[in-house]
């Protein structure tokens, strides 16, 4: 048995990993101070035995003995990481810095959830983890965007002069339970407003695309990594390389719940990249043969059915 700490363990990916985590067979503490998080993504897990759940903001030292680290604290949807972007990158900088000390203190493997947003509006497709990027340092985005390429720095130069055995993952787009219906990414802000029966909202001209994989994958790649050997750093990317338009996804997820929603354009807001597409080669080849199982339909349905008890709950709430 590991004892294991999670940073941001009620968030929506934090929630998941937990969950997989004591599975396995392993005791977990879970940290939120819940700007972004949820108490009920976690609330099924406060029975188990080996789970333990602490409020408290990451930007402030945490001391705890335990065997792995992963840092997943931080506000992830740009209408949250956009709300106070001052404490978005101070989470990211300041939540790197405790928690890599942590790690060299106790001597834990850590992985930091390090993100797409550091390739910006990229210039190259798909994006290899090679590729330094294409970011505005001064954009409505910065705060996350920079705040994480910073703290990918702080993992290498921990890792370089104090050998700390860290591991960089860069998720891209994911969905599924557990997500927030308000947190306005794409997935969410879709399938919400086809349920409700309004009109969907697609920015520009909905030919920028994504790719988009399900929770369940990019745990088992999250996990996969964190047990790679003492030496394999990262970055990885993890995210699936099927690559959908916005007028793609959001028919499929009308098709799906038969919603009868129009379809409203809205202006492009700035700095949001055109593209965005995963090079996974790199995953398949230090994870174990590692990749997507989970096919967008499949998990659109689950993510659907979630969210439609979500809106019945808080229909009976009234």
């Amino acid at each position: 048995m590991k004892r294991i700490l999670v940073t941001g363990g009620a968030g929506f990916i934090g929630s998941h990993l937990c969950e997989r985590l004591l599975r396995e067979g392993n005791e977990v503490v879970c940290l939120d101070n819940y700007f972004t998080g949820n108490k009920q993504n976690i609330v099924t897990l406060l029975k188990h035995p080996y789970f333990e759940l602490v409020r408290h903001d990451i930007t402030n030292p945490y001391m705890a003995e335990v065997d792995e680290i992963y840092n997943l604290a931080c506000p992830a949807s740009p209408v949250h990481y956009q709300y106070n972007s001052i404490k978005t990158i101070k989470t990211s900088v300041m939540g790197a810095i405790n928690t890599l000390g942590l790690a060299k203190r106790v001597k834990a493997k850590i992985l930091q959830a390090s993100t797409s947003e550091i390739y910006g509006d990229p210039e190259i497709h798909p994006q290899p983890e090679s590729y330094w990027g294409n970011v505005n340092t001064i954009g409505p985005r910065s705060c996350y965007d920079e705040g994480k390429r910073c703290a990918e720095t702080l993992f290498m130069d921990y890792h370089k002069q104090n050998g700390v055995d860290v591991k960089i993952i860069r998720i891209f787009n994911t969905y599924g339970p557990n997500m927030n219906p308000h947190d306005g990414r794409v997935v969410s802000n879709f399938i919400v407003q086809a349920l409700k029966g309004e009109d969907i909202t697609i920015f520009g001209k909905g030919t920028q695309t994504r790719s988009f994989q399900y929770v369940d994958d990019l745990v088992e790649g999250m996990i996969r990594m964190m047990n790679t050997p003492k030496g394999v750093t990262g970055p990885v990317n993890i995210g699936n390389q099927n690559e959908f338009t916005m007028l793609e996804l959001a028919n499929a997820i009308l098709d799906l719940t038969g919603s009868s929603s129009k379809l409203c354009f809205k202006s492009l807001p700035k700095d949001d990249p055109k593209q965005r597409q995963p090079d996974i080669s790199k995953a398949g080849e230090i994870l174990n043969g590692w990749k997507p199982t989970v096919q967008l339909e499949d998990g659109l349905t689950k993510t659907i059915q979630y969210f439609e008890k979500v809106l019945m709950q808080k229909t009976l709430a009234f």
